[in-house]
């Protein structure tokens, strides 16, 4: 009987993103602090003679299974590395909305590194897995493990995981792509210039919820009002979450164009969810917890 494995691929949300610069090289020098909502993606892998993906899923009818996907990118940069590496087919029931900031590629990428490393007997830690990872996307590397965490340069370096506090969250995307280059062209940083601006807060394992939240506060989003220049529906979603009831931070993931609001329980995000929903039926709205 043919190896059979499945795995998560959860959305990644942005609850900082501090750009510092800009490199020669045309790439941005980022500060964020990562985290990781309850939902995202499903990724099947059955061992078989050739890599091969299919789809299914709400988000599926936009991707492509060719060469051009994340999933295929990141099993071809690993097998370009492990000789006779164990491959098969992958399913993925897509649920994430794609462009939206949540890192769905990446998050399903680095979902499919973990199955190829399951089937090898390969830990997430070889180097070999690490290069595939950044070979196929900045933010592949932090979404191998999906641990909340400070991630810096392009995504090539990440500190050691954080222990965040409890953090009940709804997350809402106006299903409008917001893409990446495009938002940094907006921004209009040079080659070699440095952005100037506060500095990213520090965030300790087990602050207690008060200190994180107002932690948190002293952070940003500097792609925030490019985004919203470029899809001011970005704005709309922003305006609408943080005037529900109890919502205590809101903010853009990303690029966006999905912004996420931080409540103080679990009924509190219930409510905020389906007074959102019955004012927007045409968000995509997800009641969740960060972890």
């Amino acid at each position: 009987m043919a190896w059979v494995g499945k795995a998560r691929a959860r959305a990644k949300i942005n609850l900082t993103l501090h750009i510092l610069g800009r490199r020669d090289n045309g790439y941005h020098d980022l500060e964020s602090l990562v985290t990781f909502a309850a939902f995202g993606d499903e990724l099947t892998l059955v061992e078989g003679s050739q890599l091969a993906l299919s789809l299914s899923g709400p988000q599926s009818a936009a991707l492509k299974n060719d060469a051009d996907n994340h999933i295929l990118k990141a099993a071809q940069a690993l097998t370009a590395r492990i000789k006779n590496l164990r491959v098969g087919k992958f399913h993925l029931v897509k649920s994430l909305p794609l462009a939206s900031g949540m890192g769905g590629g990446s998050a399903d990428a680095a979902a499919a590194l973990r199955l190829l490393a399951k089937l090898n007997h390969l830990s997430l830690d070889d180097p070999r897995v690490r290069e595939a990872a950044l070979e196929t996307g900045a933010d592949v590397p932090v979404c191998l493990e999906s641990r909340s965490r400070m991630m810096r340069g392009i995504g090539e370096t990440l500190d050691a995981p954080i222990a965040l506090p409890q953090l009940f969250a709804l997350v809402v995307n106006p299903l409008k792509t917001s893409a990446t280059p495009d938002v940094f062209a907006k921004i209009g940083l040079a080659r070699g210039e440095t952005h100037k601006a506060p500095p990213h807060p520090h965030f300790t394992d087990k602050m207690s919820d008060d200190t994180f939240l107002s932690t948190l506060h002293t952070g940003r989003n500097d792609m925030e009002a490019a985004a919203i220049t470029l899809q001011p529906v970005i704005g709309e979603v922003k305006t609408a979450v943080s005037s529900l009831p109890s919502c205590r931070l809101t903010r853009m993931s990303g690029s966006g164009a999905t912004v996420f609001g931080l409540f103080p329980s679990c009924r509190a995000t219930a409510a905020a969810a389906r007074l959102l929903k019955r004012e927007h039926p045409e968000w995509w709205i997800k009641p969740t917890l960060f972890r």
